[in-house]
C-alpha cells in the first residue's frame, strides 16, 4: 500500500478527528521544582554553616538535602494539607477518647523529623555547631510542610524547662530526646518515645498568661515535683495528640508550670477534654484545639508561683524556632519564584532576564538571605550560652529576629506568588500554602508588639543585652558608610528614654536592620551586603519589593539564589 503525501490534507473522516483533538503544544512552562537537593542548592546556607561552626554536619546535610527535594517528599506536605486532621471525641462504643485522626503523610513527615533528631540532636550532642546544624536541616524540613514542625519544635523547646525539675526529667527526658517517633495513642509508659505540647493560652488573656484562671489542687504534698490536678481551660492548644505537655496554672502561691500527660500513670484516661479542633486559615496539617481540664492530673516543674520564668525557656526556644521557619518559608518562596522566572519568557525574554523582575527577584532574595544570617548567628549563640556576651546576644536578639523575621514573612510570599502569576495563586502549587502559613509565625509565641515589649524588657532587666547587641553590630563599622551612619542614628536615638514603649516598633524594626547589614558586611557576598544597605538602611521612596536603587548587581544576587533544575 503506498503511503499518503506528507503534505496531503485529512483524507477521512478519522484523520480530521485528529486534527481537531490536538489543540496545542504545552511549552514556555517551567519543570516541576522537585528531585533536587535542597541545601546543595542554597548557596546562603552552606556560607552560613561554615561559617557559624557547624561545617562537620555538610555530609548530614547533604544527604537531608537530597531527601527533602525528592519528589515523594514534597507530594506528603501536599497531601497532609489536602486531608485535614479529624477530631474523635468518642469511639464507637462510647468511651470517650479525644482522638486527633491524621492523615499517613503527616505521620510520615513526623517519623522523617524524628529519626533524623530536629527534636533532640542540640540536647543529646551539645557543643560547638550543635544548634546551627539542627537550625540548618530544620530549615530544610519546613520548606516541605511548616505546619507539623509545631510538635517537632514544642518538643525540642520542651527539655530546658523539663531539666528544671530533675526527677521529673529523669522519667522522661530519655523518651523525649529518643529518635523515633510513635503515634499511637496509648499511655506514655507504654511508648519508648513521646512528643510534648504546651498550653497556655486562655480565652479571657491570650498573650497576657498573668490572667490565667485555670486552678491547680496539690493531691497532696504541695510544691515543686509534686502531683496536682488541674480544673479550668485553655483556648489554644497545638498538637493535641502528643504525650505530654507543660501547663500554666494557678497554685496557692501564683501562677505555676506543670506537666500534664494524656494518660494517667495507671493507664487511665487523663480528664482533659477536646472541645473542638480549631478551623484556621493556615497551619491546615497541624491540629490546633481548644481544651477544658476536668482534674487533670499533672506535677508542678519549678518553683511555685515561677510559672512564667520556668516555661520562658520554652517559649524562647519556640521562638527561636519561628525564626528558623520564617526564614524557611523565604526560601522556599525565592526558590519558586527564580526558579519560574528562570524557565518562563514573556515579551521576548527570559523573565530572569528582565531588569523589572531583576528587581524583584533580587530584592525577594536578599530579604531571605538576611533572615538567614540572622537565624544562623542567633543559633551560633545558643551553642556558646557559657560566654556572656553570646548570652546577652542571645537574650536580646531572639525577641527582635522573631519580630522582625517573621513579620517579613507575609507580604515576601504574595511577591513570591505574583512573580509566578495565576498560576502561583493555584492549590497545585506550594504558593498559597506557603502565604497562608506566613502569618503564624509572627502571631504564635507572641505577636509582634509582644516581642517588642520583651525586647524593652530584657533591655530594662539587663542593660547589657543592648551594649551587647551593639557590639556585635558595630563589627561590620567602617565597611560601609550607610552602616556607620545608620548605626550612629540608631545608638542615639535609644539614648532617648522617653516614650519609649510608644516607639519601640520602630526601634525593633532599625535593630534588626542594623544587625542583618553587620552580618552581610562582615560575611556575606559583596553584591548582597551592598544591594542590603543601598535599599534597607537608605530611603529610596518605596516600600514594596522591587525598589532597590540602581547600580547593584541583580544579577548575581539572583544567581546565588536560583535552584539550578531542568
Amino acid at each position: 500500500m503506498n503511503a499518503p503525501h506528507p503534505n496531503a490534507g485529512p483524507s477521512s473522516e478519522k484523520a480530521g478527528d485528529r486534527h481537531l483533538a490536538v489543540t496545542h503544544e504545552v511549552i514556555n512552562q517551567p519543570p516541576m521544582l522537585e528531585n533536587y537537593n535542597l541545601y546543595e542548592q542554597d548557596i546562603a546556607l552552606q556560607e552560613a554553616v561554615k561559617r557559624e561552626g557547624a561545617g562537620k554536619a555538610e555530609n548530614d546535610l547533604k544527604t537531608f538535602g537530597a531527601l527533602a527535594g525528592d519528589a515523594a517528599t514534597i507530594d506528603l506536605g501536599f497531601r497532609a494539607n489536602n486531608n485535614k486532621p479529624v477530631f474523635n471525641t468518642h469511639d464507637r462504643f462510647g468511651h470517650r477518647i479525644d482522638e486527633v485522626d491524621f492523615h499517613p503523610s503527616y505521620h510520615e513527615l513526623m517519623r522523617i523529623a524524628f529519626e533524623n533528631d530536629l527534636h533532640s540532636s542540640p540536647w543529646k550532642h551539645p557543643g560547638k555547631g550543635a544548634h546551627v546544624s539542627r537550625a540548618a536541616k530544620y530549615y530544610l524540613h519546613s520548606q516541605v510542610e511548616a505546619a507539623h514542625c509545631c510538635p517537632v519544635t514544642m518538643t525540642f523547646a520542651a527539655i530546658p524547662s523539663i531539666r528544671k525539675q530533675p526527677e521529673l526529667a529523669a522519667l522522661w527526658e530519655s523518651r523525649i530526646l529518643a529518635n523515633s517517633y510513635d503515634a499511637r495513642n496509648l499511655p506514655d509508659s507504654q511508648k519508648s518515645s513521646v512528643s510534648i505540647g504546651m498550653a497556655m493560652t486562655e480565652k479571657q488573656g491570650g498573650s497576657d498568661v498573668r490572667a490565667n484562671s485555670t486552678l491547680a489542687y496539690p493531691t497532696g504534698k504541695a510544691g515543686p515535683g509534686q502531683a496536682y490536678e488541674l480544673v479550668g481551660h485553655k483556648w489554644f492548644v497545638s498538637a493535641p495528640m502528643c504525650d505530654a505537655f507543660l501547663v500554666l496554672a494557678q497554685a496557692t502561691g501564683g501562677l505555676s508550670c506543670f506537666l500534664m500527660p494524656r494518660w494517667r500513670p495507671d493507664g487511665t484516661k487523663n480528664p482533659w477534654q477536646i472541645q473542638q479542633l480549631k478551623n484556621k486559615m493556615g497551619n491546615v496539617a497541624n491540629a490546633s484545639s481548644e481544651v477544658e481540664l476536668r482534674g487533670a492530673l499533672a506535677w508542678m516543674i519549678g518553683e511555685e508561683g515561677r510559672g512564667v520564668p520556668t516555661i520562658i525557656e520554652m517559649v524562647a526556644m519556640t521562638r527561636f524556632d519561628c525564626m528558623i521557619g520564617s526564614s524557611a518559608g523565604m526560601r522556599q518562596a525565592v526558590a519558586q519564584a527564580t526558579h519560574h522566572s528562570r524557565h518562563r519568557s514573556a515579551f521576548g525574554s527570559r523573565l530572569i532576564d528582565q531588569p523589572l523582575m531583576q528587581n524583584v527577584l533580587a530584592d525577594l532574595a536578599l530579604e531571605s538571605e538576611a533572615a538567614l544570617a540572622y537565624t544562623m548567628r542567633v543559633a551560633r549563640a545558643l551553642d556558646n550560652q557559657d560566654q556572656e556576651h553570646e548570652r546577652l546576644f542571645a537574650r536580646l536578639a531572639t525577641p527582635v529576629g522573631k519580630y522582625w523575621i517573621c513579620k517579613r514573612a507575609p507580604n515576601h510570599a504574595y511577591e513570591s506568588m505574583e512573580c509566578i502569576g495565576g498560576s502561583g495563586v493555584m492549590e497545585d502549587c506550594i504558593m498559597p500554602r506557603l502565604f497562608r502559613e506566613s502569618p503564624v509565625n509572627a502571631i504564635w509565641e507572641g505577636s509582634g508588639n509582644v516581642q517588642c515589649l520583651d525586647t524593652l524588657r530584657a533591655i530594662h532587666k539587663e542593660p547589657e543585652t543592648l551594649d551587647a547587641f551593639f557590639r556585635e553590630a558595630a563589627q561590620a563599622k567602617g565597611t560601609d558608610y550607610r552602616f556607620d551612619q545608620f548605626l550612629a542614628q540608631l545608638q542615639n536615638d535609644f539614648a532617648d528614654v522617653s516614650d519609649l514603649q510608644y516607639r519601640a516598633r520602630n526601634l525593633v524594626d532599625r535593630l534588626a536592620l542594623a544587625m542583618q547589614a553587620s552580618l552581610l558586611l562582615r560575611n556575606g557576598d559583596k553584591a548582597v551586603a551592598d544591594a542590603f544597605c543601598a535599599s534597607r538602611l537608605q530611603s529610596n521612596g518605596g516600600m514594596n519589593y522591587g525598589n532597590l536603587p540602581s547600580g547593584i548587581d541583580a544579577a548575581a544576587i539572583i544567581k546565588r539564589a536560583t535552584p539550578i533544575v531542568g
